[in-house]
C-alpha cells in the first residue's frame, strides 16, 4: 500500500505545523502549491488529510489515480475503461461520479474543465507525471472550495529542479502498453525552467466483435515552466512563476458494456456496435504567478489561470435499452448486440463540447502573535468564470449483416445545442491558533457567491435562445477544528463544518447540496508505528445528484435532481508500521479500512427517492494493505491488495421487493506485486504485476451495462537520472 511516513511526531513540533509559509518566504515555490504540505504536517492538521509523497509514488509506478487512491481512508473510486482516464472519486459518501463533488486542483488551482457550470471533470491531469498527490478532509476544506460537503484532491507536478538535472523514464507492458516519461530543467539564483513531457500508449485489453480496431489510448503531455526572482536579502522578495501545458488524447473506450451472460463467458468483450466509438481531446492550460514577501511574517500569492478543454467523444447512444432487454431474455436484442439481427436507427453522436474556465485568487498570509497566541492567517479571495459549449449533431447508423453503415445524420436540437455558464466570487479567513503546546484549533468562514445560466439554441447557426435554466446561490460557510495532543505519543482531534455542493448550470430551482460533516479521532505515534483512527457524520439538509450521460437520473442527462435530506456516518481507520531489522532491510507495513452506512431519512417531494433508500455508488467496506521488504543495497519488492464491497448502482436497489440483480457491481479484491533494483547510483530497473490473480469483476454497470477491471497486466522499466 501507498503508506504514510513513520516519522515521530513530538508535541513541540506543533510550532512547524501544517504550512509551506511558515519557512523563510525565499524558499516558497509558488510552480508547485501544496495544500496540506509534508506527510509529517498530515498528521497535526486538525482534520484528516494524508500526502501520498514521490517516494510512495516510486513503489508501484501507478498512472491511473484510482490504483493509488484506493488505498486512501475515506475515498472511494469507481473504475471504468481500466486506464483510469476519466475518474470517479467520492470522498466521505460525496458522490464520486465523474469526481464532481469533489474540490479538484493541480498545483493549488482548480483544474476541472467547468467546475461551477458543468462540474463532471471528464479531463482528469496525466497522473504519471505527478510526484505528490494530497487529500484533505474536514474543516480545512474550506479553504479550497468550491465543493466542500467531501474533501479535496491536489496533485502536485514535478518542480524545477535546484541545479541542472534531468530524467528518463521508459516503460513497456501487456496489450502493446508503452509510455516515456521525461523531463530537464536548471536553475541559478534568479532563474528556473523545467521542460516536461508524458507519452502513453496501449492497444487495450478488449476486442471488438468483427473488428480490427483497438480498445487502447494514445495520450500525450507537455509541460513548461519558467521561474523569476529577486535576489535573497535585498529588499522585497518578488517571485514570479509561469506554468504551461498542453496534452491530447484519443482512446476507444465505450459505455457500451456487457449483458452479464456475455460477460461471464468474456469479460473483455465488446460488442460491434461500439466500433466506431472513441474519445478525442485535448488541453490547454495557462498559469501565472506572483509572490511578494514583505518579511518572514507577511506574504502575499496571486495566481491568474487558463483552462481551455475541448473533446468530441464519439459514441453510440441508447445502446444501455439492448442490454437491458437482453438481461431479461430478450433474443432479438441479444441478436442484435451479437451481430446476427439487422436493426436500423443506431444513433452514434457527436458528443462534442468545449469547455474554458479562468480566474484571479489571491492569498494574504500573516503570521502574528496575538493575545499570547501564535495565529497563522489566511485571507483568500477568488474570481472565477467557466463555460461548458455543446454542439453535438447525431449520426444514424443501420446494422446490415454485422456492420455499420451510415444512413444519414440528425442536426443538434436544442438539448444538444447549448451553452451553460458559470460565474463565482469566493471569499474566506482561516485562522491557525497556537494556543499552547498542546493544542491548536483552526477556524475558517467561507462566502461563495454563484450565478449559473443554461442557454439553448433553437437552429445550428445559433441566431435565437432561450434561457432554459437560471440558478443564484450565495452561501456562508463555517468551520472549526481541533487538535490536542496528550502526551508524546497520543493525540486527539475533532472538527466540524458545513459542506456545499452548488447545482449544475442546467438546474432550474434546485438548492445546492448543504450539509454539516463532524469528525472525531485519535492518533498514536511511537517510533515506526503510526494509529489514526476517525470517526465521521454528515447530515445532509440536502443531497443532490448531478445528471450527465455516464450518470443519468432515471434518464435526465443534464441539470441536477434534490434527492432530499440523508445521513451518512463512518470510520476511517490506518495503521503504518516498519520492521526495521538489522542494517540489512526494513520490512513497511500498512493497513487502511473505510466503513460508510448511507440514508435518505426524507422521501423526496416526486417519490423517486423514498426515506431508508441508499445513496449510490458508495461501498460499505474497503480496505487495502501493503507489505514490503527493502534491502540495504536498494533492491525492493512491494505487495498491494485491496478490497471493495460490492455496491448499489441505483438508490432502489436495497428496497423491499426489487430485483436487484443487475442494480449492484461485484466485490472486487485485487493483488499488485513490484519490485526494483538499482543498477547504479543513476539508473533503477523495475518490473511489476498489476492484478497478479487475474480477477475480473463487474466494477461498472453505468450507463450501458456490466464493465472489468483491468486483467492481469505485466509490465518492464526502467529511470534514468543525470
Amino acid at each position: 500500500m501507498l503508506a504514510l511516513a513513520t516519522a515521530s511526531v513530538a508535541a513541540d513540533s506543533k510550532s512547524e505545523s501544517s504550512r509551506v509559509k511558515a519557512e523563510k518566504a525565499s524558499q516558497v515555490s509558488l510552480e508547485q502549491v501544496v495544500i496540506i504540505g509534508s506527510k509529517d504536517e498530515a498528521r497535526t492538521m486538525s482534520g484528516s488529510a494524508f500526502v501520498i509523497d514521490e517516494v510512495e509514488l516510486e513503489k508501484f509506478e501507478y498512472t491511473d489515480i484510482h490504483r493509488i487512491l484506493r488505498q486512501v481512508p475515506g475515498v472511494y473510486v469507481q473504475q471504468e475503461e481500466g486506464y483510469g482516464l476519466r475518474p470517479n472519486i467520492g470522498i466521505r459518501g460525496a458522490g464520486g461520479s465523474r469526481s464532481e463533488k469533489i474540490t479538484l486542483m493541480e498545483d493549488g488551482v482548480l483544474i476541472a474543465p467547468a467546475p461551477y457550470s458543468g462540474p463532471s471533470a471528464y479531463y482528469f491531469p496525466t497522473t504519471g507525471r505527478m510526484t505528490a498527490v494530497e487529500v484533505l478532509k474536514g474543516p480545512e476544506t474550506l479553504k479550497q472550495g468550491p465543493y466542500t460537503v467531501g474533501g479535496a484532491v491536489n496533485l502536485i507536478s514535478t518542480p524545477i529542479p535546484k541545479q541542472a538535472e534531468g530524467l528518463v523514464q521508459v516503460e513497456i507492458g501487456n496489450d502493446g502498453e508503452d509510455r516515456l516519461h521525461a523531463w530537464y530543467g536548471d536553475s541559478t539564483e534568479q532563474l528556473g525552467w523545467l521542460l516536461e513531457t508524458h507519452q502513453h500508449n496501449a492497444d487495450g485489453f478488449k476486442s471488438i466483435d468483427r473488428s480490427n480496431t483497438d480498445t487502447g489510448l494514445d495520450k500525450e503531455d507537455y509541460l513548461a515552466k519558467l521561474r523569476l526572482n529577486t535576489p535573497e536579502g535585498e529588499g522585497l522578495y518578488n517571485q514570479v512563476d509561469i506554468k504551461l501545458q498542453y496534452s491530447t488524447e484519443k482512446s476507444n473506450q465505450s459505455y457500451l458494456g456487457l449483458t452479464d451472460a456475455d460477460f461471464d463467458r468474456d469479460s473483455n468483450r465488446r460488442y460491434g456496435l461500439s466500433e466506431l466509438d472513441q474519445m478525442d481531446n485535448e488541453h490547454a492550460s495557462a498559469t501565472v504567478s506572483h509572490l511578494i514577501a514583505f518579511n518572514d511574517e507577511l506574504s502575499l500569492k496571486t495566481t491568474a489561470y487558463y483552462n481551455d478543454f475541448e473533446r468530441d467523444w464519439y459514441k453510440l447512444s441508447g445502446g444501455g435499452k439492448y442490454i437491458e432487454a437482453a438481461n431479461t431474455g430478450d433474443a432479438i436484442a441479444q441478436g442484435i448486440l451479437d451481430g446476427t439481427e439487422d436493426v436500423d436507427g443506431l444513433k452514434v453522436k457527436h458528443n462534442a463540447r468545449q469547455y474554458e474556465s479562468y480566474g484571479l485568487q489571491s492569498e494574504l498570509s500573516w503570521q502574528v502573535a496575538f493575545v499570547g497566541m501564535d495565529h497563522d492567517l489566511d485571507f483568500g479571495v477568488r474570481w472565477h468564470e467557466d463555460e461548458v459549449d455543446r454542439f453535438q449533431p447525431t449520426d444514424i447508423f443501420n446494422q446490415v449483416n454485422g456492420s455499420l453503415v451510415y444512413d444519414s445524420t440528425d442536426l443538434p436540437s436544442s438539448s444538444n445545442n447549448r451553452v451553460e455558464e458559470g460565474e463565482a466570487l469566493s471569499l474566506y479567513i482561516m485562522d491557525h491558533i497556537s494556543v499552547n503546546e498542546q493544542l491548536d484549533i483552526t477556524a475558517g468562514i467561507r462566502y461563495e457567491d454563484i450565478d449559473t445560466e443554461q442557454k439553448r439554441y433553437s437552429d445550428v447557426d445559433r441566431s435565437s435562445s432561450t434561457v432554459t435554466a437560471e440558478n443564484s446561490t450565495s452561501e456562508t460557510l463555517l468551520a472549526l477544528g481541533a487538535t490536542y495532543q496528550l502526551n508524546q505519543q497520543w493525540g486527539l482531534l475533532a472538527g466540524v463544518h458545513q459542506g456545499f455542493a452548488p447545482a449544475s448550470a442546467g438546474s432550474e430551482d434546485v438548492d445546492p447540496e448543504e450539509s454539516t460533516n463532524y469528525e472525531a479521532g485519535v492518533r498514536f505515534t511511537e517510533e515506526n508505528l503510526f494509529v489514526e483512527a476517525i470517526y465521521f457524520f454528515s447530515d445532509y439538509e440536502n443531497s443532490v445528484q448531478y445528471c450527465t450521460v455516464a450518470n443519468p437520473c432515471d434518464g435526465q442527462t443534464s441539470g441536477s435532481i434534490s434527492q432530499g435530506e440523508a445521513e451518512i456516518e463512518g470510520l476511517e481507520f490506518l495503521v503504518n508500521y516498519d520492521f526495521a531489522g538489522q542494517a540489512a532491510y526494513s520490512i513497511p507495513v500498512s493497513f487502511t479500512y473505510t466503513y460508510t452506512d448511507t440514508e435518505i431519512t426524507s422521501s423526496s417531494d416526486d417519490g423517486d427517492f423514498l426515506k431508508g433508500d441508499s445513496l449510490t455508488d458508495i461501498p460499505e467496506n474497503q480496505w487495502a494493505a501493503s507489505i514490503g521488504y527493502v534491502a540495504a543495497s536498494g533492491w525492493d519488492t512491494y505487495l498491494n491488495a485491496s478490497y471493495t464491497d460490492e455496491t448499489c448502482i441505483d438508490n432502489t436497489c436495497d428496497r423491499s421487493g426489487v430485483d436487484d440483480r443487475f442494480l449492484t457491481t461485484d466485490d472486487l479484491l485485487v493483488f499488485d506485486l513490484s519490485a526494483s533494483m538499482p543498477l547504479n547510483a543513476q539508473a533503477r530497473v523495475y518490473a511489476k504485476v498489476d492484478n497478479l490473480l487475474d480477477d475480473q469483476e463487474i466494477v461498472s454497470r453505468k450507463p450501458d451495462g456490466a464493465r472489468a477491471n483491468k486483467p492481469r497486466t505485466f509490465y518492464v522499466g526502467v529511470k534514468v537520472s543525470f
